[in-house]
């Protein structure tokens, strides 16, 4: 199940890694994808604009575990190209305790926080109870996605993308019956609904585990691996934190978004809501390719093959950007299916919230696939500034944007807030990796 990325014909053997990786990505959306439709069309649009207007804090506690955890893949990943089988043991042993420490302190500061979140996002009291519940127990819950995130990354990084996704399948059908015995019979509410997400989520981080304690001698680790880590546990951090801090960073833009349709109410929540649910699908591809390249890329860069780094993003660009238009295509083409399929009876208005995000989002989703595919491979050739300048600079455009064109467009303003942002970071990472890359390896 092993894949050696140093090895084969670029295109292939990104196409190989990368198509569980998507799969895993996609059947992750499932767990809050079930969430939404079962909670929309069992107990109504209200519970539905509850589930939306939290979405965007656990997706912000989500992409800071996803981007720490995606930081130290990326240290294992140049030990693996290296073959340095001493330092894979030592960089999996430092994960495993920062995880245990970031699980901790994130737990801690969401069960305290939760309440002055949704004031400062303007919940609407109707629905306040109701997200509430469903956010404190998928945020209490977060050591099961930290622990999910950190195996699945270290088995990517050892060149196993297949595993994950096996295990996230099975968890993702248990995830559906669970949500349906602890909404339906049980009566357990939207509570219910993310006590089935953290559950599922819980089994496939063990499965994983066991799994790859099985097919890897490195993750059988012994005492001694975990002796003397600290200028590991800072060279980790060094890489991981950056990445961590610069996904919430630019999910706080997307705060910022919530939190304007949250003030135009629960048509408005409920349609943004769909809408958003349904683009997730592109942005969890893009991301999914974001992730092969960056394997690709860390694997490469520790074997000190930079000619097949940049072999390797153009066929990852070539892969994504077709990815990206069949998905644009797609979702404007059934965009009016969209809401029914959340909502039982919709009105027109949330109707009409939900297909004039897609209308405005879709047609640049060729803009994500340039942001993800630099900014992974700039990553994973150890240069975090730059990252980091372009998320802030997202940041800045996105909150603008929101309020800003919001002035001058309304609810359309909102939405051209995204890809807004993403001109905006790709206006500086595209010349940077060009230049590190005449660098590293100069055209003759």
């Amino acid at each position: 199940m092993t894949k050696d990325l140093t090895q084969g014909k670029p295109f292939s053997s990104l196409l190989l890694f990368s198509l569980p990786v998507i799969g895993g990505n996609l059947f992750q959306l499932f767990y809050t994808l079930a969430d939404t439709v079962i909670v929309g069309r069992t107990l109504g649009a209200d519970a539905l604009a509850a589930v939306g207007a939290t979405s965007i804090i656990v997706y912000l506690v989500l992409c800071f575990i996803q981007g720490i955890t995606s930081g130290f893949g990326i240290c294992l990943g140049h030990r693996f190209g290296a073959k340095d089988e001493r330092g894979m043991r030592r960089s999996i042993a430092v994960s495993v305790l920062l995880c245990l420490l970031f699980t901790i302190v994130i737990t801690t500061l969401c069960g305290l926080l939760a309440h002055p979140i949704l004031r400062w996002m303007s919940t609407p009291e109707s629905i306040y109870d109701m997200a509430y519940d469903y956010m404190i127990v998928v945020l209490l819950g977060s050591g099961a996605t930290i622990f999910y995130n950190m195996i699945s990354n270290i088995l990517r990084a050892l060149g196993d993308s297949r595993t994950p996704l096996v295990f996230l399948v099975i968890s993702s059908l248990l995830n559906i019956v669970l949500d349906i015995v602890f909404i339906v019979p049980l009566q357990g509410g939207v509570a219910g609904a993310a006590w089935a997400t953290v559950l599922s989520q819980l089994l496939s981080a063990l499965l994983c585990t066991f799994a790859g304690i099985r097919s890897f001698q490195v993750l059988r680790l012994k005492r001694t691996d975990f002796r003397d880590l600290l200028a590991e546990a800072s060279l980790h951090m060094k890489v991981g934190f950056p990445m961590g801090f610069q996904m919430s960073v630019m999910c706080i833009g997307q705060l910022a978004m919530q939190a304007a349709v949250n003030a135009l109410g629960a048509s408005a929540i409920a349609g943004y809501t769909a809408a958003t649910k349904v683009d997730q699908i592109s942005v969890l591809v893009n991301g999914a390719m974001g992730i092969a390249i960056s394997n690709y890329v860390a694997q490469n860069f520790g074997a000190k093959l930079h000619d097949r780094i940049r072999q390797g993003v153009r066929a990852s660009l070539i892969q994504t950007e077709t990815l990206n238009a069949l998905m644009c295509v797609l979702i404007l083409l059934c965009r009016s299916l969209v809401v029914p399929l959340f909502v039982d009876q919709p009105t027109a208005e949330i109707i009409r919230y939900s297909n004039g995000y897609l209308l405005t989002v879709a047609p640049f989703y060729l803009l994500l696939g340039l942001l993800q595919i630099y900014r992974s491979a700039i990553q994973s050739m150890g240069n975090a500034a730059a990252p980091f300048a372009a998320c802030i600079i997202e940041l800045i455009m996105r909150i603008g944007g929101t309020f800003g064109l919001s002035l001058l467009l309304g609810y359309t303003g909102i939405c051209f807030a995204t890809p807004l942002a993403w001109i905006g970071a790709i206006s500086l990472l595209i010349p940077v990796y060009y230049h590190m890359l005449r660098r590293l390896c100069p055209v003759r």
